[in-house]
């Protein structure tokens, strides 16, 4: 009882409300209300209609003011809605409001993305860090949760211990206490699956294999990449959140150098904080990083500020200093030219791709190696018959592109980390 209601198995349609406070944000309050249509979508919930409301003053009890609030709770049973999502966070009190007295489920974008996440997460990382989001997101609403009973109180009057409290007080307070453990216990959890990330992390470090992070707006591309780049199959959908788990493959760059690359969650404006600090251990991947791939969407038409909102997190995170590629993805479906030379003149230095047809990865590939390039060194070796350990060791923390063996002697073409070039350097010929 203490939990989310699972209210996308109950929720058929629903209106949306995106509330603005100042005339000069409408036209964002409406792109955010078009973003929240998709995710919505991606629930499967049906919507029955938008609404776009300015507010000249905030109302406590409603958000907006009670004429309105009345009027909307009207519409969305004219509609026969059964839910009304909000774009704004509103507070616990607001909602309980909302529902009360239309009768309706109500909740925000906030919880949007958390039944989005929770229906994601695939990795017991993943589980976790949803449930630690959607446990503390709900420890403000339990006395929405309980308000039925909340009315039905003990006949003992004050001073008479338990007997004075009602039966809703009563079960409110087992289970603030039941979510308390649970929330340490999740946290405790996680605090295990970090240790475990980082055990995994010590192993990767002991070969110095350069790693970047892929990063980027959700729904940009950026699992699409991964796996072109690195032949795997990592999950991709074409819907928001696709990728809730970081996924880490091996490529290799045309001169044979090996590097690491991590995918992870995507972006997206309003992120909830606790949302935030719950993948901080996935997001983390993008902090060990030598440098970041961050991947745009370049046909759709708010692309700068969906970088903005990607280059604003990782600040937040710490790797705003990173190296960084930008790679404007999907050229393919970019029909005015015009379009791709505004983004170009605007990001001279970014990178433009087609994961689907290939387009622009030869230029992505030079720009990684460019940003890699002085962590090896590629020799050519001629090693005697007593000295065939090197050529395992060149296999193992290197890359060897040729191996031929004469009577007396192999003869070794190979990429190796700078640190082990003494080893060989000998045998250079």
């Amino acid at each position: 009882m203490f939990d989310i209601k699972a209210k996308p198995n109950l929720v058929e349609s629903a209106l949306l409300i995106g509330a603005h406070f100042k005339r000069d944000e409408a036209d964002d309050a409406r792109d955010l209300l078009e973003e929240l249509k998709d995710l919505v979508s991606t629930l499967g919930i049906g919507i029955a209609e938008t609404v776009l409301v300015n507010v000249r003053e905030i109302s406590p009890r409603y958000l907006i003011g009670s004429g309105k609030a009345k009027e909307l709770m009207d519409h969305a049973k004219e509609l026969g809605c059964d839910c009304i999502i909000f774009d704004n966070e509103i507070s616990p009190g607001q909602q309980r409001a909302w529902e009360e007295e239309s009768g309706l489920a109500v909740i925000d974008r906030q919880e949007v993305i958390l039944d989005i996440f929770n229906m994601r997460a695939r990795s017991r990382e993943a589980r976790l860090q949803v449930a630690l989001a959607r446990m503390e997101y709900s420890m403000p609403r339990l006395t929405r949760m309980w308000a039925h009973l909340d009315r039905q109180r003990g006949a003992g009057g004050a001073g008479t211990g338990g007997a004075g409290r009602g039966e809703g007080e009563m079960q409110l307070e087992v289970d603030r206490r039941l979510a308390d453990k649970r929330i340490d216990k999740l946290k405790a959890d996680l605090n295990e699956v970090k240790k475990q990330r980082d055990t995994q992390r010590k192993e990767r470090s002991r070969v110095p294999v350069p790693h970047g992070a892929i990063v980027g707006y959700t729904n940009a591309g950026k699992s699409s990449l991964l796996n072109k780049l690195t032949s795997s199959d990592v999950f991709v959908e074409d819907k928001l959140f696709a990728t809730l788990d970081t996924s880490t493959r091996r490529m290799d760059l045309p001169d044979g150098q090996q590097i690491l690359l991590t995918d992870t969650v995507g972006f997206i404006r309003k992120l909830p904080h606790n949302l935030v600090q719950s993948f901080r251990a996935t997001l983390e991947e993008t902090l060990l990083a030598d440098f970041l791939i961050h991947v745009a969407d370049a046909s759709h038409p708010r692309a700068d500020e969906f970088i903005q909102t990607t280059t604003k997190v990782l600040n937040e995170l710490g790797a705003g200093e990173k190296k960084t590629i930008l790679v404007f993805n999907k050229i393919d479906i970019v029909s005015d030219p015009m379009r791709l030379q505004e983004l170009q003149n605007r990001n001279p230095d970014a990178i433009f791709i087609s994961v689907k047809t290939g387009a622009g990865l030869d230029g992505l590939l030079h720009r990684i190696h460019e940003l890699v390039y002085d962590r090896v060194v590629r020799l050519n070796l001629r090693l005697p018959m007593n000295r065939l350990e090197l050529v395992a060791l060149a296999h193992e923390q290197g890359k060897v592109l040729s191996e031929k063996y004469e009577a007396d002697a192999a003869l070794v073409q190979c990429v190796v980390p700078k640190r082990l070039v003494s080893r060989f350097e000998r045998f250079a010929v």
